[in-house]
């Protein structure tokens, strides 16, 4: 079981939150009705003791009441199936199914969500965080299981220069998922590199969809701080579900063939 600091849904979170608040409220007006004798406000002495929990920690049932029908909605939530996988999926380098269907995803949601055309996309390989989807019905769960962090999908409109250089790291690091992009690695460089099929133009305009942690400078990628980001508040887990919905309603499974976008050069 993982914790569940999830995004499940504007609806369900706005729900909770209001749910949440009117206890406060009514708490508060509890309190005050207990002290409506005074005209004034003013607090006491505050007092902070530190607890530590472990699996023999007494249960609270009065708590465990009050979160259960919460409880029981997100399981009933993250249990829902979104989708088949057709063939296992698994993730490796310098290149893996689970890593290209990640990269598809950013693609070909950046393409739809932003509005503008997109040359590449890419997934910084430690942010996967399970090393299989197993072929069968996959749950929402298992989504929020694969990609649990609220990272940003963001565009970057970089040069060739500057697309080669992140390259480099990447060929640097052996390798990250990359879609709409393909190279060879060779004495830990990116060699061969093509987008789109054609040779990187170290003059050319390229957008690359990518996460904000990494545009960031996250996991060593410093060379993308100084390149702005264009942002429009959408998380990367959503363009997954959205992009597994493609296939659910085509009614096909989820199949990912070999690619070759990213080798070790002979």
């Amino acid at each position: 079981m993982f914790l569940l600091q999830f995004k499940i849904g504007a609806t369900f979170r706005q729900d909770v939150m209001k749910r949440y608040q009117f206890a406060i409220f009514l708490l508060f007006l509890s309190l005050t009705g207990i002290f409506s004798c005074n005209t004034s406000y003013r607090t006491g002495k505050l007092e902070y003791s530190n607890y530590r929990l472990s699996p023999e920690t007494p249960k609270d049932s009065t708590a465990i009441t009050l979160l259960k029908p919460y409880s029981d909605e997100i399981a009933r939530t993250m249990n829902d199936v979104v989708g088949t996988i057709a063939v296992s999926m698994d993730k490796g380098q310098p290149e893996s199914a689970l890593g290209d269907f990640m990269a598809d995803a950013y693609l070909q949601m950046a393409n739809e969500k932003f509005k503008t055309k997109v040359d590449g996309a890419l997934m910084n390989f430690g942010g996967i965080r399970l090393t299989q989807l197993p072929a069968g019905p996959i749950n929402r769960g298992k989504v929020f299981e694969l990609m649990p962090f609220d990272n940003l999908l963001i565009l970057q409109k970089m040069t060739g220069t500057q697309l080669k250089e992140l390259l480099d790291h990447i060929a640097g690091r052996n390798g990250w998922p990359l879609a709409g992009i393909t190279m060879d690695i060779k004495d830990k460089k990116a060699v061969n590199v093509k987008v789109g099929g054609v040779a990187i133009d170290p003059s050319a305009t390229y957008a690359i969809a990518n996460s904000d942690f990494v545009a960031n400078g996250g996991d060593e990628a410093a060379m993308l701080r100084s390149i702005p980001q264009i942002n429009i508040g959408y998380l990367m887990r959503d363009a997954l579900f959205d992009y597994i919905n493609t296939f659910k309603k085509a009614g096909k499974p989820i199949s990912v063939p070999p690619q070759n976008r990213v080798r070790y050069a002979q």
